[in-house]
Order: structure tokens, then sequence, then C-alpha cells
């Protein structure tokens, strides 16, 4: 007989990092765990498996750490190392400048998935997966879901966590294509530098080499932003022939590029729309897919999850619920919008051609000469607008 519950105060279609820890901190902060529901489409095992690597800021480790979700196996960032190939200028970021044990953490998806998945059962939190939502209906005073397995469900709120990538979305009220998709594997060198990461500016769009030790020492989770054609030819290529490109777009700051994992690839864009009514809201990718420049999508998701957790659980009942997320909207919108601005305008700024590129790479040299805003810099990316 099933004994999963059909009434909820608050139902979180979508269960990845954003949306269980949107539970997490439900349970977290008083609300009753059996009164919120998780559905998702796919068998925890398949998030488990997956090979991605994430970059969590130092904020989003503070609200893991919150909810039972920290330690786990993640490698520090110390540094960032900003630059742009072929053009003088770079800047760097160090943690000591900011009096913290690291700026963030490099750690692999599916690591966070089995760390929120274990707080959220430690919670009580019902969760039903894998099924998917077929449909809703949004009532005066609840939101109706339907399932494709035929079930029905009832909840006050419904949050919308599950987002996918650009290329898997309907177009929002603001999108744009950058023509770009990110190459992404683990990659070996023969000069590493422990915990530094960097980010360089090339002429197709970023290149990311982000620290994360594993069973063979140190290693780097590479995301590779280039043109959709060039991505095809370099997912193409044999290893060497692979590395060989890679090391002549990255330069030499770690040596040679000497291994590589497999390797796969997603398209790029700008999907952005708040989707909110009276009953229902949208948070991390569902509200806003990003660019991967900076690392800032997850952990904008995951503000939007302790902020609105913040405010469901002084109240999520059928007559107080909309209200909290009209306050939802309003607290989150600046954040929301300066990440989505900046990300934006560095993925269109660094990815083309032409004269203004050296004065991009001077802006990065004067940049690390000005430290109040090198400094700004910083706290965005470990903390978000505050």
């Amino acid at each position: 007989m099933d004994t999963t519950p059909t009434q909820f105060d608050v139902a979180i279609c979508g269960a990845g990092p954003v949306g269980m820890a949107l539970a997490a901190l439900l349970a977290r902060r008083g609300m009753d765990s059996t009164r919120i529901g998780l559905v998702d489409a796919k068998a925890l095992g398949v998030a488990l498996a997956d090979p991605r690597s994430i970059a969590l800021s130092y904020g989003s480790r503070m609200l893991l750490e919150e909810i039972g979700a920290w330690p786990l196996p993640s490698t520090a960032i110390h540094q960032v190392h900003v630059s742009r190939r072929g053009h003088f200028g770079r800047s760097m970021i160090d943690r000591g400048e900011h009096g913290v044990e690291a700026l963030g953490y490099v750690a692999r998806y599916g690591d966070l998935v089995a760390a929120l998945a274990a707080a959220c059962e430690r919670a009580g939190v019902a969760t039903l997966r894998p099924v998917r939502v077929a449909g809703h209906t949004e009532q005066a005073d609840s939101v109706a879901l339907t399932l494709e397995d035929g079930r029905a469900l009832q909840a006050a709120l419904v949050v919308q966590a599950e987002g996918g990538v650009f290329g898997e979305q309907d177009a929002r009220s603001r999108t744009h294509d950058y023509r770009q998709t990110a190459v992404i594997a683990r990659v070996s060198t023969s000069a590493p530098v422990a915990h530094r990461a960097y980010e360089r500016f090339t002429e197709e769009g970023p290149l990311a080499m982000l620290p994360q030790d594993g069973a063979d020492g140190h290693q780097y989770a590479l995301v590779w932003c280039v043109r959709p054609e060039r991505a095809q030819a370099l997912l193409a290529l044999d290893e060497a022939q692979f590395l060989a490109q890679l090391g002549e777009a990255f330069g030499e700051r770690l040596g040679r590029m000497i291994g590589t994992s497999a390797r796969i690839a997603y398209p790029l864009g700008l999907n952005a729309d708040p989707g909110a009514s009276a009953r229902t809201v949208a948070i991390g990718n569902a509200a806003q897919t990003l660019h991967p420049v900076a690392g800032q999508g997850l952990n904008l998701g995951l503000r939007d999850a302790a902020v609105l957790a913040r405010l469901l659980a002084r109240d999520a009942t059928r007559e107080a619920g909309p209200a909290a997320l009209a306050a939802f909207a309003g607290e989150r919108q600046r954040d929301r919008k300066l990440v989505v601005e900046l990300t934006d305008s560095m993925a269109r700024a660094f990815a083309h051609q032409g004269p203004g590129q050296a004065l991009l790479g001077l802006s990065l040299g004067l940049l690390d000469t000005f430290n109040p805003a090198r400094n700004l810099l910083g706290e965005w990316m470990m903390y978000g607008r505050r």
C-alpha cells in the first residue's frame, strides 16, 4: 500500500541540488517535514552518477553546513587567476584578502546530490521519484498537481526547481543563445598549482580550469566554451590532439596538458524569467539559466533557496503563502538582476574579437592594482549581492 502523502504545504518540483536544499532548509527552520514534498523525474541513482564538476562559493558552503550537507568530497579554491589570452593584463583574487578558509570549492555533482539527499532523508521529507509532473492547475487556495503515473497531489504552494540545461528548455521572457558550447572534462597537467583556479578568456569564450584533486593527484575540472562547430571538432579528436589544442588555447601556466577524461558538451545560453504567480514560484535554473562564466548559476540558485526557506518557514499556509512569495520576489530581485547582467555582459564582451579586446585585457590589469574593486569582485563571487 502506497503511504506517500498527497497533501503538502510546499511541493517542490525538481529534486536537484537547489530543490533538495530548499526542502532541507524548510525542515531545518521548523516546517513540518511531512508537509514538504519533493518530486523528480530522475531516479536518485542517475543523479548520483552524474560526472559533472560544480563550483560552490564560500557562501554556499555556509548554507550546506546549516543543513548538515557539509563536509563533502571537494577541493578548496584559494586563488582565482583571471586573464585574457593574447592580451596584456591579468588579475588575482586571493582568500587572504577576505579572511576566509577558501574562496570556494570544486565538487562532483553526484557527491553534492548524495549529501543533500541524505539531509532530506534525515529530515523526513517525502520524496517521489522517478515520476514526472504531467500538469498543474492553480486554484484560489491551492495548486493541484497531476503526476504521469496518475497520482494527484495538492499543495498550498508549488516551487518549480527543475531547470535542466539551456538546450532542453522552452524559451522564457529573456533568452539569448550565445552560440557557444561548453566542453567539459577532467584534465591533468605537468605542473599543477594547488588550490588555484583559472578563468582564461579566449576569442571564442571563457576557458576555466578548476582544481579538483582525484585519486591520481592534482587534476582540473575543465569548462571550455567554444563555438558549436568547434566543440564538435574537439569531441572528435583523439586524446593527444585534444590536449594539444587545449594547451594552445590555455597557455603554459600549468605546464603541459598530459591527460584527460572522456569529454561531454552542452549548449550555452541565457534563459531567465521569475515565473511567479500567487501560489507558484521558480528558483535556480528554473528561474534563471546562466552562462557558466564566473560559476555563479548554482550558487545563485542556492541563495534563492535560502531566502525562500526563511520566508516560507514562518508561514506557508493557504492564507499566508502568497504574501511570502511576493516578499521573496522583492528580496531576490537585486541579486538575481546583478548576476544575470554581469554574467551576460562578460559572456558577450570577452567572446568577440576587435579593438576593444586590448582594453578588456588592460582592465584586468587595472583591477589587480585597485584593491577595492578586486575585493568587491571577490565578495560578489563568494556571497552574491548582500
